[in-house]
């Protein structure tokens, strides 16, 4: 099944794989996720919505092996304070619900940080839109496709 996200890239005539794997609406963390998709956790990045107080609505990417540093963010976008939004907040302001979040074809184009870890590795993979389904893809074509400013956003879990 293709999705927005996948349907955008086609359109920009970017290369990618699309990865299924099984739902475990008890576990949607991104290790889960990458042992399903058969890659390591620092290869799969997920994606954060948060606020920042000058920035307004962004889009934080970091590896699924490591936590966003809001701190850190907050030094990248220029804002004096940055916090995620509330769970609540996330489908009405991206289109996406959690575990299904992308920064590729959400229902604005909001800011999109990367940690620079990204570029690290010779493909990624990113959630396509949906529960159960990542897209895989080189970090150039990511970073391009969603204008993405790369800094260091993330910390080793605590």
């Amino acid at each position: 099944m293709k999705t927005n996200a996948a349907r955008i890239l086609d359109s920009l005539g970017v290369k990618y794989e699309l990865r299924d794997y099984e739902v475990d609406p008890d576990d949607l963390s991104a290790e889960s996720v990458a042992a399903k998709v058969g890659m390591p956790a620092e290869q799969v990045f997920k994606t954060l919505v948060a606020r920042g107080d000058r920035t307004g609505v962004l889009m934080a990417v970091v590896p699924g092996n490591a936590e966003l540093d809001l701190k850190a963010l907050a030094r990248l976008t220029g804002d004096r304070k940055v916090d995620t939004v509330p769970l609540k907040e996330l489908q009405p302001l991206t289109g996406y619900v959690r575990g299904g979040c992308t920064a590729i074809g959400s229902k604005k184009d909001y800011p999109v940080f990367v940690d620079e870890t990204l570029e690290l590795f010779d493909v990624v993979a990113v959630s396509a839109g949906v529960r159960g389904t990542q897209l895989v893809l080189t970090p150039a074509d990511y970073l391009r496709v969603t204008k993405a400013k790369t800094g260091p956003i993330s910390r080793d879990k605590a």
